[in-house]
């Protein structure tokens, strides 16, 4: 068994659209805002992973976006949170800190002594 493999099936499941929508959760953000700060947090995403994450958020009626006039190039589109977006991110927050309580419980334990 490869660790890259286990740690890239750690990455999905969920924690990196939670990310995306906790990148969201202050302010709209364009593909590279978004990028650089998962980049940031050591999260290494490429275009072709964000984008159909985007659009799947997006349908289901997480994220709006919108676009913007740029000064330095092409317009460019911000995705921010619906109501409901903002509702889920809430719930997934709580499913996380339940997550990383019960991993941490899990993970923290000392081995049972042999008597």
């Amino acid at each position: 068994m490869k660790i890259e493999n286990t740690k890239a099936q750690m990455r999905k499941g969920g924690v990196l659209e939670f990310c995306i929508l906790s990148v969201l959760k202050d302010e709209d953000a364009y593909v590279a805002e978004i990028l650089s700060t998962l980049k940031d947090a050591k999260l290494l995403v490429v275009e072709g992973t964000i984008y159909p994450l985007l659009t799947r958020l997006k349908n289901a009626g997480l994220l709006n976006y919108r676009w913007e006039e740029s000064t330095s190039g092409p317009p460019r589109k911000y995705y921010g949170l619906t109501e409901t977006g903002k509702l889920f991110l809430k719930e997934l927050d709580t499913t996380w800190s339940e997550l990383h309580h019960a991993v941490t419980i899990v993970t923290s334990q000392k081995p049972p002594k042999n008597e």
